[in-house]
Parts: C-alpha cells; sequence; structure tokens
C-alpha cells in the first residue's frame, strides 16, 4: 500500500531561471509516485518543466531515477513516468 506524498521528503536542490531541481524519497514505489496528482499538496511550488530527482522503494529495493513535471496547477499534478537511472550492476 502506497504510503502517499510527503512534503517533508520533498526538498530543492537548485533553483535558476524559473527552473527548480528536486529532490523526493518515498518507500512508495515509482508507479505509485507516477500516479496524476500524487504530487497535488505541492502544487503551488511545482513548475511544468520542473526535475525531480527521486529515490523510490526506499525500505525495499531501492531505485532512483527522474521525474520530469508535466502538469501543475488548478487542474492538479501530473509527472511523467520515471527515467530510471542505474538499473543495472555488471560486477
Amino acid at each position: 500500500m502506497a504510503e502517499g506524498f510527503k512534503a517533508r521528503n520533498l526538498s530543492v536542490l537548485a533553483y535558476a531561471n524559473g527552473f527548480t531541481l528536486w529532490h523526493y524519497i518515498t518507500p512508495d514505489v515509482a508507479a505509485d509516485v507516477d500516479t496524476a496528482d500524487y504530487f497535488l499538496e505541492a502544487r503551488d511550488m511545482l513548475r511544468v518543466g520542473d526535475f525531480i530527482i527521486a529515490n523510490t522503494n526506499r525500505d525495499a529495493t531501492m531505485s532512483g531515477g527522474l521525474f520530469v513535471v508535466a502538469s501543475s496547477g488548478a487542474n492538479g499534478v501530473d509527472v511523467r513516468d520515471m527515467t530510471a537511472v542505474g538499473t543495472s550492476n555488471t560486477d
């Protein structure tokens, strides 16, 4: 079961020229974070085109990647599917 968005787990890494780079960590899997309006509580902060570096599934096999904010405003918040980073590990 998804924990849902927690504002305390979203932080700004950098801001320039109307663009914000965020970091978010959660025990939720990426597919849950990608659900429309997962970030609804943060709609006043997130802007279209912002990047969210995310560490998902924190309490199991953590995965990481990037979400791009596709829409944010009065009609809700949506992010594009996570682009995974570091998906393979060949020792």
